[in-house]
């Protein structure tokens, strides 16, 4: 247990702060989910608008102090390659099926 109020106060502060970081976290977290839920069911349009969603939370989690700059970077990059390899590869199929 802290000793002095500066301590008990640091320790409320930083009980909000994680709380908040959690939070932030886990609708990062579902909203990454949510985007592979719909591209694994083939759903290219509603995909794309997921993978919208979700690199919008990843950029306030970076505004917030949450994620570091780089991770947040490397996680959208990864879900952009995994979406236009899905997009190439119906673009593919429908081709094939025209010729």
């Amino acid at each position: 247990m802290p000793n002095t109020k500066q301590a008990i106060k640091r320790m409320k502060i930083t009980a909000k702060r994680t709380a908040r970081n959690r939070r932030v976290k886990s609708m990062v977290k579902t909203a990454i989910r949510r985007f592979r839920d719909a591209l694994e069911q083939g759903n290219l349009e509603e995909a794309g608008m997921k993978l919208a969603h979700a690199v919008k939370l990843l950029d306030k989690a970076v505004s917030k102090g949450v994620l570091h700059k780089n991770a947040a970077a490397r996680k959208k990059s990864r879900l952009a390659l995994r979406y236009n390899k899905a997009v190439a590869a119906q673009a593919t199929v429908a081709q094939a099926a025209n010729e």
